[in-house]
């Protein structure tokens, strides 16, 4: 297994623990003394780091929905083709914070964009890659919205949208999870911060039979 790289993502609503846990993870996999590559979308590679910056800030109605999908596809190919597949080619671990499903729950379920159009784009800009592994944290929206009022920082455009937008990415979510449960693992994010992180390095261990 120390050869071999593997893709896994996180993805999940607003404060529902991911950039904690992805760097648990990371911390985790590094102690077993396995290479591994920390990233996150939009961002990842300089082009798509810019991009990161129009689709986060300012306020919800900044993009109508095709453009911020566009964009979102834009800065995933700089990321994959910069970032993400370089390293997997070097037999590195990538460990992201959010992929392609988020774009199917934020700009599909929650901007309405049809699931079709998200496909097409995605069979143009990644063909058939995937994640090897997708944890899916699950929260209550309400809940995981009460969380990032304790954050500081200026990218809330996305936090900024109504409730039932957020239920639509919970919904979302589950139901990426009941389409692709090779894949997809769902997690219970409203426990502690140490049993979330065990139940994600029990999903990580029996995937990849690590001990």
């Amino acid at each position: 297994m120390k050869n071999m790289g593997h893709f896994v993502t996180f993805e999940g609503g607003d404060g529902s623990g991911k950039s904690t846990q992805v760097k648990r993870l990371a911390t985790a996999l590094k102690m077993r003394d396995l290479d591994v590559v920390l990233t996150r979308e939009p961002g990842g590679a300089p082009g798509a780091d810019e991009i990161r910056k129009l689709v986060l800030t300012g306020e919800p109605d900044r993009w109508d929905v095709m453009t911020e999908t566009l964009l979102m596809f834009a800065a995933r190919n700089d990321h994959v083709t910069r970032t993400i597949k370089p390293a997997l080619a070097k037999k590195k671990w990538v460990i992201c914070d959010r992929f392609t499903d988020s774009t199917y729950a934020y700009q599909g379920a929650g901007g309405g964009l049809e699931r079709e159009s998200i496909r097409r784009l995605e069979s143009l800009v990644l063909d058939d890659f995937r994640p090897d592994l997708t944890l899916i944290l699950d929260i209550a929206p309400d809940v995981g919205l009460e969380r990032t009022k304790s954050r500081r920082h200026d990218e809330t455009r996305f936090e900024k949208f109504n409730l039932a937008f957020h239920k639509r990415l919970r919904d979302s979510y589950l139901a990426i999870a009941r389409r692709d449960p090779m894949r997809c693992v769902v997690i219970d994010a409203a426990a502690d911060e140490k049993t979330v992180a065990a139940g994600i390095w029990n999903a990580v261990a029996e995937r990849f039979k690590l001990k």
